[in-house]
């Protein structure tokens, strides 16, 4: 499985459907309204996020694929909200914009990991004729480009238009590129042809018309039929805790255990799935070996709060500890994020009142001195964030015969540390853009440094934040450990 892993990167893959802004209001409940029954919520932080078939396209830039987002907003401020979230993720967008329309907003109340209701903007209706055809002029140049085309379909409209998604079928066909459907409703005939679909298990027992899920048999039953109503190549069953069933070609269904350990939000996880299959097989792997990757993807997402995409670098970390150690799946354990999910978790510490706490390093060769500084940095908040150097960066920093340990074994040390909380790989020399971005409560370096020298001190105190420089233990350093080997060798 690690060789397979990056086949997935690189490829250029359409996400057509329905996008939508998810806000979050995180804040704190202590007492109920005295004007009706309701919890009051005491807001402390507001974020924003791609939703809905943005939130595929999120996941395949996070997979490091070329994702082109084509869609439908409104000419409103939660529609350029979306253009930039979207440009801030790397996301090509082709939206058509439609005066008519306010943008799909989902607004979340969350007090304490909890989401206490939602609050949903929208005009669901289907394109009209003009929109119709400037969709399908923009996939007629779009999809020859393509190594796939997902058809992301919320509901919303779009992709319940007449006759639109057997057109982007057929445009598939044509250029012999993988359709892939994340579908919606009991129509499925709008979707026969398409390569692939990927149901959920309340999704494909509304089509078979008949409960399966506590069967084999009767699922193996009814993907089989389905599969040849509406001539599809494969079949892909999420089950939620119980895995996956992937139905391909004429091979039997097989049946995939679920990865997670921890489930705190099933939010997006369905996107995860079918960004991470499209990408596998745009990458040539099989429809089997490309669902046990996305199988492993969901794992790691469900163990998140909110809608978060997955990442190459969180993936690449699970898979080479189970290859390597038979560690399994370490969702919560490892604690490697990406940068935008690692900012929705500080934001949701934040709104528990927990003060943040960010040091960096390379940490090749993890040693006494370093636990030492992270345990003392602990000890100045509630929560700790490690900023670790890429490999490219440490290579560059240290000389072309370090790191002596890659990334993925450096992140994994650290996360086996109980004192660190969230580990975060960067690419730049510095962790400026990293610090930019999560914007810590404290950041904390060694007293080998002055005030002056602290690399982000400005920015950091800029917001408010502090600087905070702990004592160091004497006589540890990994060039020495490094010198020391080689003397000895």
């Amino acid at each position: 499985m690690p060789n397979q892993l990056k086949l997935l990167t690189n490829h250029p893959i359409i996400v057509v459907g329905d996008v939508m802004l998810d806000r979050y209001i995180w804040g704190d409940v202590s007492r109920i309204s005295p004007e009706a029954p309701v919890p009051v919520v005491r807001v402390s932080q507001k974020t924003e996020a791609i939703g809905g078939a943005g939130n595929v396209a999120a996941n395949l830039t996070g997979l490091d694929c070329q994702a082109v987002l084509v869609g439908l907003r409104g000419d409103d401020e939660d529609g350029a909200v979306l253009e930039t979230l979207c440009r801030e993720n790397g996301i090509d967008t082709a939206f058509l914009v439609d005066s008519q329309r306010v943008t799909t907003t989902k607004t979340r109340i969350m007090a304490r990991k909890q989401q206490l209701f939602r609050l949903d903007n929208e005009d669901p209706a289907v394109l009209s004729e003009p929109m119709r055809k400037k969709l399908l002029d923009i996939l007629e140049e779009r999809v020859p480009l393509a190594d796939a085309v997902i058809l992301s379909d919320y509901g919303k409209g779009i992709l319940q238009t007449p006759g639109l998604c057997q057109d982007i079928i057929a445009l598939c066909k044509k250029h012999r590129i993988p359709s892939l459907v994340d579908p919606k409703g009991r129509d499925w005939e709008r979707y026969t042809g398409a390569t692939c679909i990927t149901p959920n298990t309340s999704e494909l027992e509304t089509v078979a018309e008949k409960a399966v899920d506590h069967d084999d048999d009767l699922i193996i039953s009814a993907m089989n039929r389905i599969k040849k109503k509406y001539k599809v190549k494969c079949l892909v069953m999420t089950r939620g805790s119980k895995g996956m069933c992937v139905a391909d070609a004429d091979d039997p269904p097989v049946f995939l255990k679920t990865r997670a350990r921890d489930v705190f939000d099933v939010s997006g996880a369905g996107d995860t799935v079918i960004s991470t299959l499209s990408a596998g097989v745009a990458g040539g792997l099989s429809f089997i070996k490309a669902a046990e990757l996305a199988n492993l993807a969901a794992g790691i997402v469900v163990g998140k709060v909110g809608t978060q995409p997955i990442s190459f670098t969180e993936l690449e970390l699970n898979i080479n500890l189970n290859h390597q150690h038979g560690y399994g799946t370490l969702t919560t354990e490892t604690k490697l994020d990406s940068i935008p999910s690692a900012r929705t978790r500080i934001d949701e510490w934040r709104s528990l009142g927990e003060t943040v706490v960010f040091t960096n390093g390379c940490f090749d060769l993890l040693h006494p001195g370093h636990v030492d500084l992270l345990r003392k940095a602990k000890a100045l908040g509630r929560r700790l964030v490690v900023g670790l150097n890429s490999d490219d960066s440490v290579t560059r920093l240290k000389g072309p015969t370090r790191p002596i340990l890659a990334q993925v074994d450096r992140a994994a040390m650290l996360s086996a540390l109980s004192c660190v909380d969230l580990v975060v790989i960067f690419e730049e020399d510095t962790p400026l853009e990293l610090l930019s971005a999560l914007k810590p409560d404290i950041l904390v370096k060694g007293s080998d440094y002055r005030p002056d020298q602290v690399v982000g001190k400005d920015l950091v105190e800029s917001y408010g934040g502090k600087i905070a420089l702990v004592p160091l233990v004497d006589g540890y350093s990994t060039t020495g450990i490094e010198k020391r080997i080689i003397d000895r060798a």
